[in-house]
C-alpha cells in the first residue's frame, strides 16, 4: 500500500499531554497569583500578573520543548502547507534553548518569552485543526510489555513528584501527616542566596519539569510507530532525548532535596537543565541513543501500519 494511504496517527496520546500541561499550567497561575513572590523561587512578580508571566515561562519551558514533537505527530496528520506552519511553529519552539530565554535564576516572563509561546500557540491551533479534520482518530490498542512499562514509569514518575504537585499547588507536605514522614518539604534548609528557603520551595520545580517531560516522552512514544519514513527516525530520537533529559532532572532535583537536604548523602547530582559538554550530558546523549535503537530492534518503531492491514 502507499504511503498516502497508510493510517495517520491518532491523537489521543496528543490530546492527553495538551490536558496535562494545561492542568499544569492553570495550577501555576492560581499559585503564583495569591502567594507573595518571597514564599516562592526566583521571581519578583505577583497577583495575576505574576501569575500569569510565571505561566508564561512555563509555555517556553518545558512546553515548548513537548510541543516540537506534538508538532510532528500533528505534521503527519493536516501534511501539505500545514506542515510548513507546523515546521515555522516548531522553529518558534527551539528559540527557547537561546541563553537567556528562560534563566533559572530570573523566572520572571520577559519578552524573549514571547516567541516560544507564539510556537506553542500555533501548536494548539494546529491540533485543533487536525482534530476538526480528521477526528481523534485510530490509536494503538493498550496491551503489551511495552505499554505495561510505560505505565509502571508513570506511577513511579508521578509518586516521585508528590512533594512537587504540592507545592505547585502552594502547600507543604509537612502539613499532611503521613507525607511528611515520608517526604522531605516544609524543612527550612538554607541555599545560597535564599537562607530561608524550604527543603521544597512553594511553586514550580524543575524536577517538576523533568516529569512532565518524561510523562509526555511515554505518552508520544506510542504514537512514534504510525509516524512516515525519516520524520519517525527523527521523532523517535527527539522522544527518547527527551524522556531521558527530563527523567535526570527529575532525578537530580528529587536527589537533591530528599536526599541530600535530609542528610542521607553528601553526593549531588549535577544540573541537566542547560546542556553542555559534560560527562553527563554526553550520558543523556548515550542513553538515548541506546533507547531508540533498542526500541527499533523490538518493533516498537518499526513501519507504521497500513490501513486494512491486519
Amino acid at each position: 500500500m502507499s504511503a498516502g494511504n497508510r493510517a495517520r496517527p491518532g491523537l489521543a496520546e496528543v490530546l492527553t499531554v495538551w490536558i496535562l500541561f494545561g492542568v499544569v499550567a492553570l495550577e501555576v497561575w492560581v499559585t503564583y497569583a495569591r502567594l507573595p513572590a518571597r514564599e516562592l523561587y526566583n521571581v519578583g512578580g505577583s497577583g495575576f500578573e505574576g501569575g500569569a508571566g510565571r505561566a508564561l515561562v512555563l509555555l517556553n519551558f518545558p512546553l515548548a520543548l513537548v510541543a516540537i514533537a506534538l508538532l510532528a505527530v500533528v505534521a503527519d496528520r493536516l501534511r501539505g502547507r500545514l506542515a510548513l506552519v507546523a515546521l515555522a511553529a516548531a522553529i518558534l519552539c527551539v528559540i527557547v534553548v537561546v541563553p537567556g530565554v528562560v534563566d533559572q535564576d530570573d523566572l520572571d516572563a520577559k519578552a524573549a518569552n514571547a516567541l516560544p509561546a507564539l510556537g506553542v500557540l500555533i501548536a494548539v491551533v494546529l491540533t485543533g485543526l487536525a482534530l476538526a479534520r480528521g477526528g481523534i482518530g485510530a490509536s494503538r490498542p493498550f496491551g503489551g510489555g511495552w505499554d505495561v512499562a510505560r505505565a509502571a514509569l508513570a506511577v513511579a514518575i508521578v509518586l516521585a513528584s508528590i512533594p512537587w504537585i504540592a507545592a505547585e499547588l502552594g502547600f507543604y507536605l509537612s502539613d499532611a501527616p503521613l507525607l511528611r514522614s515520608i517526604f522531605m518539604s516544609g524543612q527550612v534548609r538554607p541555599e545560597p542566596g535564599h537562607p530561608d528557603i524550604r527543603a521544597v520551595h512553594l511553586g514550580h520545580h524543575h524536577g517538576m519539569d523533568g516529569a512532565l517531560l518524561a510523562l509526555s516522552a511515554l505518552a508520544l512514544s506510542r504514537v512514534v510507530p504510525q509516524i512516515r519514513g525519516r520524520l519517525r527516525l527523527a521523532l523517535g530520537f527527539y522522544v527518547a532525548l527527551m524522556f531521558v533529559y527530563g527523567l535526570a532532572n527529575a532525578l537530580q532535583d528529587f536527589w537533591l532535596e530528599q536526599l541530600v537536604k535530609r542528610g542521607t548523602t553528601s553526593l549531588k547530582i549535577p544540573s541537566m537543565i542547560v546542556p553542555t559538554l559534560s560527562w553527563a550530558w554526553l550520558a543523556i546523549l548515550v542513553a538515548a541513543l541506546v533507547i531508540q535503537f533498542a526500541a527499533w530492534r523490538v518493533g516498537s518503531l518499526g513501519r507504521p501500519p497500513e490501513e486494512g492491514a491486519p
